[in-house]
């Protein structure tokens, strides 16, 4: 893979070497220098030279940071860091109770990795980007005279709580559930305020400025485990990978439908329904999925909350039968996959390099550990 091809870690592929060799291309035209204002952070994802672009779910906004980290990393070295969420409490001058990290993203060029930490609680709190260089070191990516642009979306969720009793949530904070870099352009997953409430967005980059509907689709897809087809429920983690020189992009839903979606499809204001090549089991809910090679075959890596991590074959997925009937009893259908042991408590997952991930999971009593692990 040409390392800044992807995203949230598309590894094979490509159908784009042709198209990306516009290495040439000016990838910060439109920059401004300053300090970009961010409500809340993440996900997050690496495009080209370096350039990170972070979701802010509560402006519905997402932000391109010219991180000038593009010097290549050298020899693999193990990564590991027992106590990590002590270590970042420690340097916000704060408690482990009072930070949460959303999101981990991997430079694919230099293996420098990214947290999005929230530190503080609640409404309040404070958004703050680290990183972590490849031999541990840990510090806070300064805000100050960057280079960034910024681009909204323009039919998110009204920032305001709706439902009763427990089923009160913010829309808001769901109007981006994952992000990734594409080719030249961003992906964009969440909610809108439209009946078609699930929405993928393409977003050109470098971004055009105003909020822009280019590319917004809504997604409707059937729901095995419900037995139904759904139109409001978010994809809460993708990849997009070549399937028959197809660009397809591969979206995981919370309980757990996998679905096959055809990138040509993701046009503005298309009604879009996916192909539900299988279901995972219920009671859960995808955290990360990451596109690796290995043994000459690829292969779909998914982290949940409660099913484990999830290694699941590519072959024959081109021609996978689509779920349309009920699948009772927290069954599994479709597309065969195997269950990682060892691999638990997994709070987040992106790709290392191409043999090894880099994964943040829970400890015994709260602790957590990043660490670098051989892709199985």
């Amino acid at each position: 893979m040409k390392p800044f091809l992807c995203l949230r870690t598309l590894a094979t592929v490509v159908i784009g070497l042709a198209h990306f060799g516009l290495g040439a291309a000016d990838w910060t035209s439109g920059m401004k220098e300053g300090s970009p204002e961010f409500k809340s952070m993440g996900p997050i994802t690496f495009g080209p030279d370096g350039i990170l672009f972070i979701a802010d779910t509560k402006a519905a906004a997402v932000i391109a940071l010219a991180t000038g980290d593009t010097q290549a990393a050298k020899d693999f070295q193990p990564l590991k860091i027992e106590g990590i969420n002590q270590k970042i409490a420690a340097l916000l001058g704060t408690s482990t109770d009072q930070i949460l990290i959303d999101d981990l993203a991997v430079n694919p060029v230099s293996r420098q990795s990214y947290l999005a930490v929230s530190r503080g609680t609640g409404p309040n709190a404070i958004p703050v980007l680290l990183k972590v260089s490849p031999n541990g070191q840990l510090s806070a990516v300064s805000m100050e005279k960057v280079r960034f642009s910024r681009t909204e979306l323009h039919n998110a969720p009204a920032d305001a709580l709706v439902g009763n009793g427990d089923r009160k949530r913010n829309l808001r904070m769901e109007s981006i559930t994952d992000v990734a870099f594409y080719q030249d352009r961003v992906l964009v997953a969440g909610l809108s305020n439209e009946e078609f409430a699930s929405t993928l967005r393409t977003i050109p980059f470098p971004f055009p400025g105003a909020a822009t509907a280019a590319g917004t689709a809504g997604v409707e897809i059937y729901h095995g485990a419900h037995g139904q087809f759904e139109t409001r429920s978010p994809v809460r983690t993708f990849v997009p990978m070549n399937i028959g020189n197809k660009p397809t992009l591969f979206a995981a839903y919370t309980c757990t439908p996998l679905v096959e979606i055809p990138l040509s499809d993701l046009k503005a204001g298309a009604k879009v329904k996916g192909k539900t090549i299988a279901e995972l089991g219920n009671r859960n809910r995808p955290i990360d999925m990451i596109v690796y090679r290995k043994d000459g075959k690829d292969f779909l890596l998914l982290a949940n909350s409660s099913r484990g991590i999830m290694k699941i074959s590519t072959d024959g997925i081109e021609a996978a039968d689509s779920i349309t009937s009920p699948v009772g009893g927290g069954g599994i259908k479709g597309q065969p996959f195997q269950t990682i042991d060892g691999w638990t408590g997994v709070d987040q997952l992106d790709k290392y390099d191409a043999a090894h991930a880099l994964v943040l999971r829970k400890s015994e009593g709260g602790v957590q550990v990043l660490e670098s692990r051989d892709l199985p």
